[in-house]
């Protein structure tokens, strides 16, 4: 059975991150939610699942504002080209449903067989924004403890940093966020 927004809480919760959740009506695109994203502090989500050519799964997880460039991710990384993966695979792999992807699905990945890609840009915003499993919330966390989740399950995320075209850039594997390390107050923290 895949892990309920209260077993996410919970795992939070073991590993002293900090969270909150403000509940809200259904949202199935970033289009959806521009109102409510402009009532809650910090950087918020876009969250792709795809599979290449070769069968292999990838969630990317970028700010909501981001223009990603999928070809160009795919050459970025050495996969293969980009599709969307299937409501199906998406229910297999994560355990959400369509309209629901999020970062925080890779609680219910434990044989790690979907590889995360990581926008750079999160690491600006203080805090960063995601779905509890559900698209009819969303939930707060900071950057940093987006990393002691990602870590705490496992994983090291491939991290990228997009320019304005959408094309990205890779980030050093272990490199340190020159964001997360020390970052001057934005217009997110008021």
């Amino acid at each position: 059975m895949p892990a309920t927004p209260e077993d996410l809480f919970a795992a939070f919760d073991r590993l002293g991150i900090a969270h909150t959740t403000h509940p809200h009506r259904p949202v199935f695109t970033v289009e959806e939610s521009a109102d409510l994203k402009a009532a809650l502090p910090g950087g918020h989500s876009k969250n792709l699942f795809l599979k290449d050519k070769k069968g292999r799964l990838f969630l990317l997880s970028a700010l909501g504002d981001s223009v990603i460039d999928l070809n160009a991710v795919s050459k970025a990384i050495g996969a293969g080209r980009f599709s969307f993966g299937s409501p199906e695979r998406l229910m297999e792999n994560l355990g959400v449903t369509p309209g629901s992807v999020t970062l925080f699905a890779l609680i219910n990945d434990p044989e790690r067989k979907v590889t995360l890609l990581l926008d750079e840009g999160f690491f600006a915003h203080d805090p960063v924004n995601f779905h509890p499993l559900r698209n009819d919330a969303t939930t707060a966390i900071s950057p940093a403890d987006m990393l002691k989740f990602i870590r705490a399950l496992g994983r090291e995320p491939i991290r990228l940093s997009f320019d304005a075209a959408g094309v990205p850039s890779l980030i050093e594997p272990g490199a340190a966020s020159a964001h997360l390390e020390s970052r001057p107050a934005s217009k997110d923290d008021a």
